[in-house]
């Protein structure tokens, strides 16, 4: 179809060359043909033009609340404060003495810029609780170190999660009562990454390394946990635990009870984890699993890949496990002392050997990588298919507070798939 001031073709006008009669007679028709024919044309050509652009709606700005002793705003409190869901808290590097708070924002980063921010609790506390109170949606934190917590109930934490999802990267908890603690939030999370717990507990056995309470979920990767006093290195009573690539090692001098305990059951995915009890520590077990009963639908502990070492010299107990419904699955672990998983109870047991010390690159300095000629390099079998959660081990730990890729290829029993050093 044409448009414009040309007529279709085969529609003519009136006639000009006929009588005034016979004009008059055809006028009316002719007009409305003309009438149509503009008509048409007009609707041409808005079909034919071509269509505005519209302006782009505005992205909304990522908003960043800078805080630091040269800044406008100078402390975490008052950032709190002002800071409005969506934001970046950036913080610029030091030490922050008293300056504890609590977030309510629905979704926040918090880090630090420049180097590490101390947190320095100084007999200061929020709400009587942590250095920070988290109670609001999801939250990550990374770059920072949460020290010195007290609180007069015994528990003060670095960090106290009572609602919302939490992500912890590159932190330090050192020198609290808890370094991390949980409220019981059902739909609460907590994946923490390449972060240090140490010297937490205020020494009564009642508070922990990490204390998490029956959330959702607990990941936990890449991460040194060491020298708690009394209490243990990890609790965690949530529905699901993925605790893979870890270091929990008491060392010299370290008083802790149970290294892991998951004393609510649920689903434990264990994998890779160097985990060792110290000579002096009161309490044999290194595992608990179920010790308070399985409050949970699911209750499923899958040990893979990990190496267990027990410095007790009366001997040690590597995994305690308390009767009920439950699934146990045991592949590919060392065990480093006497005893054996089997003492634990009914399960899946396979591929699990006792070794010396001799076999590892150097034990007395908490290196558990097996020598190159070791016998049971590439002895390692496949673990069992999980759907959803992959067991068999890419990484391992790299001290301090990090991981590597294993590169692949064939497995090694226990938690060390190379012999190089990093």
């Amino acid at each position: 179809m044409k448009t414009g001031a040309d007529s279709p073709s085969g529609v003519h006008g009136p006639n000009l060359g006929q009588p005034d009669c016979c004009a008059a007679r055809y006028a009316p028709a002719g007009n409305i043909f003309i009438l149509v024919l503009l008509l048409i044309a007009v609707v041409g050509l808005l079909v034919a033009a071509p269509t505005q652009a519209r302006e782009p709606e505005p992205k909304e700005t990522e908003r960043v609340v800078k805080v630091g002793p040269q800044r406008e705003i100078k402390t975490l409190r008052e950032a709190s404060r002002i800071a409005q869901a969506g934001d970046t808290v950036e913080v610029d590097s030091g030490d922050y003495l008293h300056d504890v708070t609590v977030w309510m924002q629905a979704k926040l980063k918090i880090k630090a810029v420049g180097g590490r921010v101390r947190l320095i609790a100084d007999g200061m506390s929020a709400e009587g609780k942590a250095i920070w109170v988290l109670r609001g949606g999801a939250i990550s934190v990374e770059g920072f170190d949460f020290i010195g917590a007290k609180v007069n109930d015994r528990n003060g934490a670095g960090i106290r999660l009572e609602k919302g999802n939490l992500f912890v990267r590159d932190c330090r908890f050192l020198d609290n009562e808890n370094g991390i603690l949980t409220g019981g939030n059902p739909d609460a999370t907590l994946e923490i990454i390449s972060s240090e717990f140490g010297n937490n507990g205020h020494g009564d056995g009642q508070s922990h390394n990490l204390y998490v309470g029956t959330i959702a979920r607990l990941t936990v990767i890449g991460s040194y946990f060491h020298h708690a006093r009394v209490g243990h290195l990890l609790k965690s009573r949530a529905a699901e635990n993925h605790i893979f690539y870890n270091r929990l090692t008491d060392e010299v001098g370290g008083t802790a009870s149970y290294e892991l305990e998951l004393p609510s059951g649920g689903i434990g995915y264990i994998v890779g984890n160097l985990i060792q009890q110290n000579s002096t520590t009161e309490n044999p077990h290194l595992i608990s699993y179920g010790a308070e009963g399985y409050r949970w639908p699911n209750n499923a502990l899958y040990l893979i890949n990990n190496t267990l070492v027990d410095n007790r010299p009366l001997g040690g107990i590597f995994l305690r496990m308390k009767p009920g419904q439950q699934t146990v699955v045991a592949v590919n672990n060392l065990l480093v002392g006497k005893g054996k998983l089997e003492s634990a109870g009914p399960g899946d047991f396979r591929n699990n050997f006792n070794v010396d010390w001799d076999q590892f690159v150097q034990a007395v300095r908490e290196d558990y990588r097996l020598q190159e000629n070791a016998s049971l390099r590439n002895k390692g079998v496949e673990p069992p298919v999980v759907p959803g959660v992959n067991l068999r081990p890419a990484r391992e730990y790299l001290h301090p507070r990090s991981t590597r890729s294993t590169g692949g290829g064939p497995l090694s029993p226990g938690a060390f798939q190379t012999s190089t050093k990093p």
